[in-house]
């Protein structure tokens, strides 16, 4: 990962990722997906997410009297049904679907393709002109167990301000595919544009920022230190060579650009521990919470249920931690293994066993 400024349009951003967020969560859904594949046509100006597994929502006929099909509900109304709700319950689909719609809405085309194993149909439906036209659902049989779907669509380029797929655009989109590819581990394998990303888990995702040849911090052999809390939440700590604190953090597959809560939460139990370890090693200084955090750089990873935000930007989870859902706690063993050896002898720039006697400053 190498840092550089970049111009795009938020808005625009934000449909992409709701529709490559919405394809990821499908690994809640079903476990056995096992493919996420994304593609961008510049020359065409479409985008195409394919995820494999059994979708949101089934191919059946929710309304016989209008022909409308369950796929065109969700992905087609802006307006929730009884029925949509109820699904959106069931697959904890962030905000309800609404993300993918209003994708839908900013396209000029939209197309979406499913095939259902279990009802052995496959369902293709087109919209266009910012969700004002629909094709009839083109319906045929597919194989028993042959489940997926893809979305195919064009942003409605004008809307932003924009002709063409501009190369920052792409370059955050390819960036938040990557993001994909560490968030969801080696049980799904993550292509951009054809090509399989090689990255296994969130701590080889880690790796990308922490090994970048940006300000030699591979040389420098900044130290990692990786805990897998449980199934809803992995926690990666190490130093920032930026002078100030960083973080990099990611709700339900989104990414909390400015962080958040979670964030807060578990930099505040790293901060404290470290805070109160160097008052007690150091009896003449009286550290505080802010001369520990500017050298932290924290990775969080978490799933939340109904997760809430400061924006429709969704860049600061205002989720508070009573109602996570999950437990954040930081066990003792890594907070042992995290300042017992590496954290702390870089954070004094000592390369042997801490030791008071040293008159190092923290301050140094």
């Amino acid at each position: 990962m190498v840092p550089r400024e970049v111009t795009y349009r938020p808005g625009l951003h934000r449909i992409f990722d709701e529709v490559l967020v919405h394809a990821a969560s499908n690994k809640r859904r079903d476990p056995s997906m096992d493919t996420l594949s994304v593609e961008v046509d510049v020359v065409e100006r479409s985008v195409s997410v394919f995820y494999n597994g059994r979708g949101v929502v089934p191919v059946e006929l929710l309304d016989e009297k209008r022909g409308v099909y369950a796929p065109e509900m969700f992905f087609g109304h802006l307006h929730d049904d009884d029925k949509e709700d109820d699904w959106n319950k069931t697959t904890n689909d962030d905000g309800g679907g609404y993300g993918v719609k209003l994708a839908n809405l900013f396209s000029t085309e939209f197309i979406v393709e499913i095939a259902d194993g279990s009802r052995m149909k496959k369902y293709k439906q087109v919209f266009s002109e910012n969700m004002g036209k629909k094709s009839v659902p083109h319906i045929t049989d597919c194989n028993q167990g042959e489940n997926w779907t893809m979305i195919t669509f064009k942003p409605d380029l004008a809307r932003f301000n924009m002709t063409y797929l501009e190369e920052d655009h792409v370059t955050l989109m390819w960036k938040r595919v990557v993001d994909m590819a560490g968030i969801l581990g080696d049980s799904v394998r993550v292509e951009w544009d054809g090509v399989r990303l090689l990255i296994d888990n969130f701590d080889d995702y880690v790796r990308l920022y922490i090994d970048s040849p940006v300000s030699d911090r591979s040389r420098a052999g900044l130290p990692r230190v990786y805990e897998k809390l449980n199934d809803w939440c992995e926690v990666c700590l190490s130093l920032s060579d930026a002078g100030h604190f960083q973080q990099v953090s990611f709700v339900n597959g989104l990414e909390t650009v400015k962080g958040g809560t979670h964030v807060d939460y578990v930099t505040e139990q790293i901060t404290t521990h470290l805070m109160n370890f160097l008052n007690k090693r150091y009896k003449k200084s009286n550290f505080n919470m802010d001369d520990v955090k500017r050298y932290l750089w924290v990775f969080v990873n978490v799933i939340i249920d109904n997760p809430t935000f400061d924006s429709q930007t969704k860049e600061t989870l205002t989720t508070p931690p009573g109602r996570f859902g999950s437990k954040l706690e930081l066990p003792d063993s890594f907070l042992k293994i995290a300042f017992g050896d590496g954290l702390i002898r870089r954070l004094f720039g000592y390369p042997g066993p801490l030791d008071a006697t040293t008159g190092v400053s923290f301050r140094d």
